[in-house]
């Protein structure tokens, strides 16, 4: 009988291993979801400051359309109104 415990360490060894990678991988599971769904859920420095960057560009673009419009506008009010220097 006391052969069998000789014989099982060695297998115990082989196996155990695995059993502690897995258990270790259960166990950060959770750990790991939490620091991806933070990561999905904060915007970084980076990235505030790219969509800042994109904001103003936007905004400036929408204010020359818009400057572009009103001069064209008043270019055509002088007109109408006779004057010759309009430009």
């Amino acid at each position: 009988m006391k052969t069998r415990p000789f014989f099982a360490a060695p297998l115990l060894l082989l196996v155990l291993p695995g059993c502690v990678r897995t258990v270790a991988s259960v166990v950060t599971a959770p750990v790991r979801a939490t620091g991806q769904i933070v990561d999905w859920t904060t915007t970084s420095q980076d990235e505030a400051d790219r969509n800042y960057g994109r904001k103003m560009r936007k905004q400036e673009a929408r204010e020359g359309r818009e400057m572009k419009r009103q001069e064209k506008e008043r270019r055509r009010q002088c007109r109408e109104a006779g004057y010759r220097d309009c430009d």
